[in-house]
């Protein structure tokens, strides 16, 4: 089974990444091959500082080696050097309606926030994202919750391509969400999910966060009324610890409910879930300072993986020209 992902290398990574997305991603390894792309493209669709781009993408690449992703059992790679997504993204256009596009919720949001433009690329992200995991006919996709819509849309374009041009030319996807932490929530604003934009600063914990300013954060961590500490609808600061201390430890809610049963109260869950937390990410933050040192053998890394993807994208670009009759007929 090839598994395919990618991220963002904007912004520092939050605990609802490492949890929703990035240990999927380590965990991909063991299941199928895993393709990873560090999608660059996408995010010159916002305003944004080139070299700090390059800083972050290189940021983001250390993140995932310190997660757990080996170069020598995965695709690594930066979504910029393989040029066969953004033509796969073109000929998709053909199949995209339009009206899918403008209805895509994240659209609708982001394009609202943007007060000088409102890019083309904003609007046609989704198709791009298409391409990326397209390419590749990728059976599975890890996603976090706020992923499903556009991973719908995937599946409607690869539908709508087969039908038109020829039957199991792209392989329809299927997503991956998981069951528990698919949406951490702010700390501070449990209504809202956990965000490097649009969140608090206080209510965002950061996979390089250090363990006294971890410990400071969930300390602060806005809870609800009374003092049962059970996952409830009325509960969602209560819930969110809960299903944040479950994802880092591996285990069930319901276990982590049983084990602070007989506890004196909220204060208790805030340091079971904060020790959960320092111990589950200091491996991680310990790996990165070390890796992110040398960017040389970063980008050593990024290139190979870059090589080993296009080989696989080349393929499928080349039957999906064939079928659509784009450019000379392939040699029989």
């Amino acid at each position: 089974m090839r598994i395919f992902s990618g991220i963002q290398p904007t912004g520092r990574k939050h605990l609802g990444n490492y949890l929703g997305a990035i240990r999927q991603y380590v965990d991909s390894q063991e299941r199928g091959e895993a393709i990873l792309c560090i999608v660059d493209l996408h995010a010159t669709t916002v305003a944004y500082e080139p070299a700090q781009l390059r800083e972050r993408t290189l940021d983001t690449a250390a993140i995932l080696l310190a997660a757990g992703l080996e170069p020598e059992r995965c695709i690594l790679f930066r979504q910029g050097d393989v040029a066969e997504h953004t033509e796969l993204c073109w000929l998709l256009c053909s199949v995209t309606a339009l009206g899918e596009l403008n209805r895509m919720h994240q659209f609708r949001d982001k394009s609202a926030a943007q007060r000088e433009l409102v890019s083309a690329g904003l609007l046609f992200y989704p198709v791009l994202q298409a391409a990326d995991v397209l390419a590749y006919r990728a059976h599975e996709v890890p996603v976090g919750e706020d992923q499903r819509e556009h991973l719908e849309l995937m599946r409607d374009v690869a539908g709508r391509f087969n039908a038109r041009y020829g039957e199991g030319l792209l392989v329809v996807p299927e997503h991956r969400i998981p069951t528990v932490a698919a949406r951490v929530r702010d700390l501070q604003e449990p209504e809202r999910k956990m965000s490097t934009t649009g969140g608090s600063e206080q209510g965002t914990l950061y996979v390089l966060d250090e363990p006294d300013a971890i410990e400071r954060k969930f300390k602060r961590a806005v809870t609800d009324s009374g003092t049962e500490i059970v996952r409830a609808l009325d509960k969602p600061g209560v819930t969110n610890l809960i299903e944040i201390a479950a994802a880092v430890r591996g285990v069930a809610p319901e276990a982590v409910e049983a084990e602070l049963a007989r506890a004196r109260g909220y204060g208790d869950l805030k340091q079971a879930v904060s020790h959960a937390v320092v111990e589950g990410l200091a491996p991680v933050r310990e790996r990165y300072v070390q890796l992110r040192e040398d960017e040389a053998a970063l980008e050593a890394t990024l290139a190979a993986g870059a090589e080993r993807a296009r080989a696989i994208a080349r393929e499928t670009l080349a039957d999906v020209r064939e079928a659509m009759g784009v450019g000379p007929p392939r040699a029989r």
